[in-house]
């Protein structure tokens, strides 16, 4: 009974080892860095695409007076963008600025929830097919919780391989 034990413990530390191995690897802090640049990307675009559907989405959270839900709707679209550009070619202060992104986003998806308003999380503009079907601001949270976990991943793989993203000027030099 013992080998067995051992066995499946030996099993249970290989598996363990693997899992850990794959989740340090570059190709990992790649990907997922490409993913949440991809999201980030293809939200703030789509937002842009259609400014006014955006500020009427801001304005069903009645966070902001009229005057200012178009500026922030843009803003905040090309904020997205830039950010998301940023993280695609690993720029220093992008992960951060996604990071402040998305947990702003957090929480006004939280107020929303709290307040039980029965509005589209805006999260992927006119074109997203969920947003017909009304999703709902509680799902919109747990994938913003999804990404951050995501995040919480780039921020410690930096740290453990002592890497740091590129300044910007480096992309402006000859």
């Amino acid at each position: 009974m013992s080998e067995a034990g051992g066995t499946f413990a030996g099993r249970k530390n290989e598996g363990l080892a693997a899992l850990k191995n794959f989740f340090s690897s570059i190709f990992i802090y790649r990907s997922f860095r490409i993913l949440l640049s991809a999201i980030f990307l293809w939200s703030g675009i789509s937002k842009l695409m259609d400014p006014n559907y955006f500020a009427f989405i801001i304005d069903g959270y009645g966070l902001l007076t009229d005057p200012l839900t178009m500026p922030a709707a843009i803003v905040f679209s090309i904020i997205e963008v830039l950010a998301g550009l940023g993280l695609l070619v690993d720029i220093r202060g992008s992960l951060a600025v996604v990071t402040g992104l998305l947990a702003s986003f957090m929480v006004i998806l939280s107020y929303g929830i709290w307040l039980g308003l029965d509005v589209d999380c805006g999260c992927f503009g006119p074109e997203d097919p969920e947003s017909e079907a009304f999703r709902g601001l509680r799902s919109a949270l747990l994938q913003d919780i999804a990404m951050m976990l995501v995040i919480f991943h780039l921020y410690f793989w930096r740290y453990r391989q002592s890497m740091a993203p590129k300044p910007l000027t480096n992309f402006f030099r000859s």
